[in-house]
């Protein structure tokens, strides 16, 4: 892409009334857009980086079995009613409205209750179980405090899953898949090293619940951190355990942290109140078995932010970044650096390409803002010697390679 092609400016100062790093950079660098408290459009920038970030978790969670499907914004009220969550005495974070007849429907919050009533049409046998049903969908919650920019919104594209399984064995062994793929989303993401798996209240059947938490001072989270494990328990396992549930240690460390993701039994809570049964082998009718586990992507891309930037700007993984190199044409290298963005294009590599109209420091600041991976400069000076000057976002040193060796070089670096 061409930059002068972006409608998007990057902007000098922070919004006055954005107090996390993460929503400050966003909204300088053009990723998003704040249409009001809570409320975020992602801007072109903005949203190739969201969708990277669902490529990750789509894939981590199809190799487990997940099955991608997308379900309806608006609320029927009656499965919320039979589960009990309809009423905001209940669940105080309702976006509610009425049709033209005066029904009145909601705006999901959560997918629980609609997908457990869907599947009464299509689950009757224990051959047609166990699933793995998961979808990328916006959800709306009406939060009282809506604060640190895309960490906490009324409106968010949210990855939910439920997993419904014959019996607790068989969806215990679910479980631990998912644990597991989460490690893996969030090490794709960058953020393995900070995120630690942290005990939460249990579910229907078991004594724990678990979060995924990023460590960060810029967290709404406080947790403890075992000292011995690198596990983490929250405030309400906290309150009712001395010693860590994973290794006995009662040295722990307390920390501020973003929850990213969670993964929770929910037992046959939903299924019985909606009526969601099966026929097992013998003939015994049963309530299928549950488990939920959720991912917002834009509160991973905000994550991202508070963890890996610096006082430049941005530094985004390779594997969510918007593009692989950012390519800036200074004076006198504007010739060879169009030569380069087309071959780069030939070669299938994802550049963004400084063409614009502006001095070489206003083009260096923003990459530095933008936080791409690996930066290539062309220049009257580079040109003299038959050369480009490539940098990576993480590191000082500049390397210069050869023009006519460039593309295979940064082809083999991506």
């Amino acid at each position: 892409m061409r930059q002068s092609y972006l409608f998007t400016k990057t902007k000098r100062e922070a919004q006055s009334d954005e107090t996390s790093v993460s929503a400050q950079l966003l909204l300088r660098a053009g990723f998003v857009h704040k249409e009001m408290a809570g409320v975020y459009s992602f801007l072109p920038l903005g949203l190739l980086t969201l969708n990277k970030i669902i490529a990750v978790i789509r894939e981590e969670i199809n190799a487990i079995g997940g099955q991608e499907l997308l379900l309806s914004s608006l609320q029927d009220s009656a499965p919320w009613k039979k589960s009990g969550r309809w009423s905001d005495e209940v669940l105080d974070i309702w976006f509610k409205t009425k049709l033209k007849n005066k029904t009145e429907v909601g705006l999901a919050n959560t997918h629980e209750e609609a997908l457990t009533n869907l599947l009464r049409h299509h689950v009757s046998s224990w051959r047609d179980l166990p699933l793995y049903l998961y979808q990328f969908q916006t959800k709306f919650r009406n939060e009282l405090r809506s604060k640190n920019g895309l960490l906490r919104t009324r409106e968010f594209i949210m990855k939910d899953m439920y997993s419904f399984s014959r019996d607790e064995k068989e969806h215990e062994e679910f479980y631990e898949k998912a644990k597991n793929a989460y490690k893996t989303i969030f090490k794709r993401l960058g953020i393995g090293d900070q995120t630690v798996l942290t005990f939460a209240s249990g579910g229907s059947f078991s004594e724990f619940s678990h979060e995924f938490q990023a460590l960060s001072e810029a967290g709404e989270d406080t947790i403890f951190l075992c000292e011995k494990c690198h596990v983490a328990i929250n405030k309400e396992v906290k309150d009712r355990l001395t010693a860590c549930p994973q290794c006995g240690q009662e040295a722990f460390k307390e920390r501020s942290a973003i929850e990213v993701g969670n993964i929770f039994p929910l037992g046959v809570k939903f299924s019985e109140a909606l009526n969601l049964e099966f026929v097992n082998e013998k003939g015994v009718k049963l309530p299928v078995v549950m488990g939920s586990y959720g991912i917002g992507p834009a509160r991973s891309m905000a994550t991202i932010v508070e963890l890996l930037h610096d006082a430049k700007g941005m530094v985004w993984p390779r594997e969510v970044a918007p593009f692989t190199v950012h390519l800036l044409a200074l004076p006198g290298g504007e010739k060879e650096a169009d030569k380069l963005y087309d071959s780069f294009l030939k070669e299938g590599i994802e550049v963004l390409y400084d063409d614009r109209e502006a001095t070489a420091g206003e083009k260096l600041t923003d990459a530095d803002l933008l936080g791409i991976p690996l930066r290539v400069v062309v220049s009257q000076k580079t040109v003299a010697t038959k050369e480009a000057e490539v940098k990576k976002r993480t590191g000082e040193k500049l390397e210069m390679v050869r023009l006519t060796n460039l593309v295979s070089y940064i082809a083999e670096a991506a």
